[in-house]
């Protein structure tokens, strides 16, 4: 049976496809970029890391590798099965009730830029209830230019391509944003909703959950650390 997609949301090509147009296969498929070196860098050795939204495990295995303990959540039971190595759960990460906290949440794949400010939300709460105190949430965001400079395509080394092809405005300030992914053997495309989000936007979304910014990991400021708030410390 074709799973049910969400509204905005759709995904063509080979093999299962999430209920957010994630094809299974080319997330099996895609090779991890920087993202393990630059949470290495940013938390303590050794550290429990729940990562809300793992895929197919494309960033969750090399943590493994690397020493950590990974909780990995996704709401795929297709996508957790080709996981290996780490704790899985299956769920949508705005209704994650787990009882315990992590020295590390991390919500990467730009997840913050939901375009329902509801789940947003919901998607922060959980960050902010599940990480221990003197812990710290990793947050990926889109880059300055992610809406505006469009078409752009970027070949692999790996010897396939990304494209971006556009981003259309839906309303609400949100975009659709229509990507493809071209292998030599098959071609993926999702489409998606997002919500471009300024540093001002990202950081008072924060302060909504009870988180705020620690620091900025990268030149370009698209990976965040962030910290629970005193007020959330204290309850």
């Amino acid at each position: 049976m074709k799973p049910k997609t969400r509204m905005g949301y759709q995904g063509t090509g080979p093999g299962a496809i999430t209920p957010d147009g994630c094809a299974v296969e080319l997330y099996e498929r895609l090779p991890v970029g920087a993202e393990p070196d630059i949470i290495a860098a940013a938390v303590p050795a050794g550290a429990r890391i729940l990562e809300l939204g793992c895929g197919a495990g494309r960033v969750t295995h090399p943590l493994l590798e690397r020493g950590f303990t990974v909780t990995a959540v996704d709401e795929s039971p297709q996508m957790l099965a080709r996981v290996r190595g780490a704790r899985t759960i299956c769920s949508p990460i705005e209704e994650l009730e787990l009882g315990e906290t992590f020295d590390v949440v991390m919500l990467a794949s730009f997840l913050v830029h939901a375009g329902d400010p509801e789940t947003r939300r919901g998607l922060l709460r959980t960050c902010a209830r599940h990480v221990a105190e003197g812990g710290c949430v990793l947050i990926q965001r889109e880059g300055a230019d992610y809406h505006t400079d469009l078409p752009r395509e970027r070949v692999d080394p790996g010897g396939f391509t990304v494209r971006i092809l556009s981003a259309e405005p839906v309303g609400d300030g949100v975009n659709s944003v229509r990507a493809e992914y071209v292998f030599p053997d098959a071609t993926w495309t999702q489409t998606f909703l997002s919500r471009p989000l300024s540093r001002e936007e990202f950081e008072s979304a924060l302060g909504e959950a009870g988180l705020r910014t620690d620091t900025y990991l990268t030149e370009d400021g698209t990976w965040v650390r962030a910290v629970r708030t005193e007020q959330t410390e204290r309850r």
